[in-house]
């Protein structure tokens, strides 16, 4: 197949049932809103905030609406688990927080900020639609 690059599975099948399972499970739940922002609390299967046992994290979400050029939508999205801040669960961090911009904020241009420990990164997601 020329000019088709080969795509290699780096992620385990049983490492890849393991994100199935936690984004299958996952809910959130509305806490705050206001003209400008929501926030949400993170529910997975398998991991919790040890403190309180309840919500994994919380997802924020800030419109800045008042500049019609270029609107972003800034969301943060922070764990509270330290089991999420291993190294080897990056793939996992990476996949639930792309689900949550996909389920929480569509398909809108979003300026993301994920806070996890050593698996904590930025990304932009531009709408080129």
């Amino acid at each position: 197949m020329e000019g088709k690059e080969k795509v290699i599975e780096v992620i385990q099948p049983e490492f890849q049932e393991k994100i199935q399972e936690e984004l299958s499970g996952i809910t959130f739940t509305k806490n705050f809103r206001s003209a400008t922002a929501e926030e949400w609390y993170i529910f997975l299967p398998n991991y919790h905030d040890p403190k309180t046992g309840g919500a994994v994290g919380k997802v924020i979400i800030h419109y800045d609406l008042y500049d019609n050029k270029e609107i972003y939508i800034n969301t943060t999205v922070i764990f509270d688990d330290p089991k999420l801040y291993n190294p080897e669960l990056h793939a996992l961090v990476y996949t639930i927080a792309d689900e949550l911009v996909n389920r929480l904020v569509g398909f809108s241009n979003t300026l993301l900020a994920v806070h996890a420990g050593e698996n904590s990164y930025n990304a932009e997601y531009v709408n080129k639609g």
